[in-house]
Order: C-alpha cells, then sequence, then structure tokens
C-alpha cells in the first residue's frame, strides 16, 4: 500500500510541474512580446532620408554587416558583394551564439508584404511580422532609442533596394532561450538626435546607434556583467581561438593614451583604395566591422571620441587574442 500511495504521490507530483510548466510557457506566449501592435505609419521615400538611410545603414548602425554574407577569409570579414541585404549570415554555436541564428533577407524581395510600421516595430522593438521576438543579435534596443527620423530614414533606405532573391531562412535558439526570447523586446523609446555642436550629446547619441556598448562590455550568456566599455567581451574565430573586444574608456589600459586624432587614424586606415588582405588559417581575425565603420564621417567619429573620453575610467588591461591547444 505505502509502495502504490508513494507512487500516486510522484504522478500527482510529475502532473503539478506539467501543468506548471505549460502553464508558464502558455502565460510566455500570451503575454509576450509586451509590444504594442505596429503602428499605422506610411514613409516617404524623399532623396534625403534615403541618403540618410544609405549612410546609417552601411556605416552606423551596420545594418549591412549582418544582412549579407560576410567573406571570413579576407581581413575583419568584410561583406561579400552583390549580398548587401539578401541575408543569410550564420550565427552559431561555433561562435558562441544559442543556436543558429540566420540574418533574413531584407530587400524589398522579402520585405514587399510588411508594411512600414511592421519595419518600424522589428527595428525598434524586436518584433516581427508575424509577432515573433527577434534574437537581439540586432540591437533593437539601441535602435528604439533613435531619433524617429533616422529609423523612417533606415526602412527608407531598405525599400530602396534593389529586390534580390535568396532563400527563405529559420532561426532556432536553444531552449530555454527560444522561450525566454520572447520576453526581451521592449517598446522603443526615442531620443531627438542632439545637434552636431553639442559634442557630447551627439556623441552620446552616434555611439548608442552604432552599438558600440554591445561589444566592448562583458557579457555572458546575454547578460552584461562587465564594466560599461570597459571590453572584455569574447568573440570565438574558429574552434580555439578566442577574440576580446578592448577597453575603449578613457583609463591607460583603454584609449587614456589615444589623441583624436590616434582615434581617426585607425578608421581612416580602412578608406579610400585599401583592400583587407586574404588571410591564411593562422592569421589574426577581428570580428570589428572595420571596413564599415571606416565610412563614417569624421565629424560623427570626433563625437564619439569626444563622448568616450567622458566615461568612467576603468582599469582593465585585455588580453586581445587567444590561441588556445597549440
Amino acid at each position: 500500500m505505502k509502495k502504490i500511495r508513494l507512487g500516486r504521490i510522484l504522478l500527482y507530483l510529475v502532473m503539478f510541474i506539467a501543468i506548471v510548466i505549460t502553464g508558464g510557457l502558455g502565460y510566455l506566449y500570451t503575454a509576450f512580446p509586451a509590444v504594442d501592435a505596429a503602428p499605422d505609419i506610411k514613409v516617404e521615400l524623399t532623396p534625403e532620408r534615403v541618403a540618410r538611410g544609405k549612410y546609417l545603414a552601411n556605416h552606423v548602425n551596420l545594418c549591412m554587416d549582418c544582412h549579407a554574407i560576410r567573406e571570413w577569409d579576407k581581413f575583419a570579414g568584410p561583406p561579400k558583394a552583390g549580398t548587401e541585404g539578401t541575408g543569410g549570415e550564420h550565427f552559431n554555436h561555433d561562435m558562441g551564439f544559442p543556436g543558429d541564428i540566420i540574418s533574413p533577407n531584407i530587400t524589398p524581395y522579402r520585405l514587399a508584404n510588411w508594411t512600414d510600421g511592421e519595419i518600424y516595430r522589428a527595428i525598434t522593438s524586436g518584433v516581427s511580422k508575424d509577432g515573433r521576438a527577434l534574437f537581439p543579435i540586432m540591437p533593437y534596443n539601441h535602435y528604439g532609442k533613435m531619433d524617429t527620423e533616422d529609423v523612417y530614414a533606415l526602412i527608407a533606405y531598405v525599400r530602396s533596394l534593389e529586390p534580390i532573391e535568396s532563400p527563405a531562412v529559420k532561426s532556432t535558439l536553444d531552449f530555454p532561450l527560444n522561450f525566454i526570447v520572447r520576453t526581451l523586446p521592449t517598446p522603443a523609446d526615442h531620443q531627438k538626435r542632439p545637434d552636431l555642436s553639442d559634442r557630447i550629446a551627439y556623441g552620446a547619441y552616434v555611439t548608442n546607434a552604432a552599438g558600440c556598448y554591445d561589444c566592448h562590455t562583458k557579457q555572458e550568456k546575454g547578460k552584461f556583467i562587465g564594466k560599461d566599455f570597459a571590453g572584455g567581451m569574447e568573440f570565438k574565430m574558429g574552434k580555439d581561438r578566442v577574440l576580446r573586444s578592448p577597453n575603449i574608456t578613457p583609463h591607460e589600459t583603454g584609449i587614456g593614451a589615444m589623441t583624436e586624432a590616434d582615434f581617426l587614424a585607425k578608421f581612416a586606415a580602412y578608406r579610400g583604395d585599401y583592400t583587407p588582405a586574404k588571410l591564411g588559417a593562422d592569421d589574426f581575425q577581428t570580428a570589428m566591422p572595420w571596413l564599415m565603420y571606416a565610412g563614417m564621417s569624421d565629424d560623427d567619429l570626433k563625437a564619439i571620441y569626444t563622448y568616450l573620453r567622458t566615461l568612467t575610467p576603468v582599469d582593465n588591461k585585455v588580453v586581445k587574442y587567444e590561441v588556445f591547444n597549440q
């Protein structure tokens, strides 16, 4: 009798746990993403908007960095010519990501049946046309803080792209992140773009738009655990190599000794007739998309530098690159 009673208790316990889990997952699916429906907007494709959007998408927000095929056999992995906007770049376990995340096609071939409001919501809040929560490898939490007009410029630009056909892709996330991801999207909280004359405020705006924080702040399992902008974020560059982002606070272990001219020169080195080198198996590689950021205007780069100089200096000497098992 005791065995039968114990068996029933265990059965009821298992049933209770199953009900709790099912109820919890059901709640996640009904209550999240906690973002409003896509707004009813129509973005006019003016030449000024398209030009601004092209600049942002290619050199600040770097939409074309992820929504293209990057040539990782070349230094800094530049986008392969002709694939800009087509998507298809993989972010998987080999790179330290929790699943297989594939960037989608954002040319009019794939977005033709999206409204401008649906594109806006995806960029600023991380929710797809069909209500799915997007994995925040696209930093929509930063884009949602941009000036509404700059977001409209991005929409105008992607609408102006040539429709390029590419296979439909589907990303997969590991459990339990495939459920947790639904809680990540947040409503947009737009800020006006400061005037360029206010170098610090404008620099903070561009730094946010460029996503500098996400790469230059240490993360583990999607959570920021390091000091702001102090570097240490790890990128797997193959099975036996780790790249770490540098400290960009104004400490001597960061950019403390770097002048504004030095800062600009780092980016200018990848302009003009610069051709990325073909890499061998043992050559140093970086995840920093130098060739795209190099197209940022000197005014924007100066503003970023000015803002970074106002940060709290953090003593954090980062080992930039390590090769294991050798």
